[in-house]
């Protein structure tokens, strides 16, 4: 690491280095959706990954202030919807252009036998059933047990976010 750089990030905090640091973690994005018997709610997310297989389990990270932290750690079944790189508006929708039922207005939805919304047409979509979480600090760790898998079709070609911007691994590598 250059002097100049290994200066100018000692002079922030650890916080603002942590950021800067993760900016160069390339992360493939999802949408977590959830139903709660009386809406649906949606967010984008970059921290999902698989805990286990047997049993098949996923294991998500949101923040305690996104809309689908309530539903999903009162016990709502979720669903992991790995975008891929034409669902770009999809993942702005869902990070915060819009609110409620908007987020669902791009893209083919429908619904798992339970209600889940799940995106049609992803890189795949993981219905889980909510087993437990643990909280800390702003964020929440989420465990889901996965009961349902759909795969898509096409050319695997996942949507990826790295230092700010969005990337297309099939095109850029």
């Amino acid at each position: 690491m250059g002097e100049a750089l290994t200066a100018a990030l000692a002079a922030r905090s650890l916080k603002e280095q942590m950021e800067i640091g993760l900016r160069r973690l390339g992360k493939p994005v999802a949408v977590i959706t959830c139903w709660d018997g009386e809406r649906r709610w949606a967010k984008t997310a970059t921290s999902v990954t698989d805990l286990s297989m047997d049993p098949p389990s996923l294991l998500i990270c949101i923040d305690r202030q996104a809309g689908v932290y309530a539903p999903i750690t009162r016990g709502a079944n979720f669903c992991v919807n790995i975008l891929h790189a034409d669902q770009l508006a999809i993942s702005e929708q869902c990070g915060g252009e819009e609110r409620g039922e908007g987020r669902f207005r791009e893209g083919r939805w429908d619904s798992a036998a339970c209600g889940t919304p799940y995106l049609r047409g992803c890189e795949a979509s993981f219905v889980c059933e909510y087993q437990t979480h643990m909280d800390h600090g702003t964020g929440a760790i989420i465990i889901g047990a996965v009961s349902e898998v759909q795969i898509g079709t096409g050319e695997v070609d996942p949507l990826i976010y790295v230092d700010g911007h969005y990337a297309h691994p099939a095109t850029d590598l």
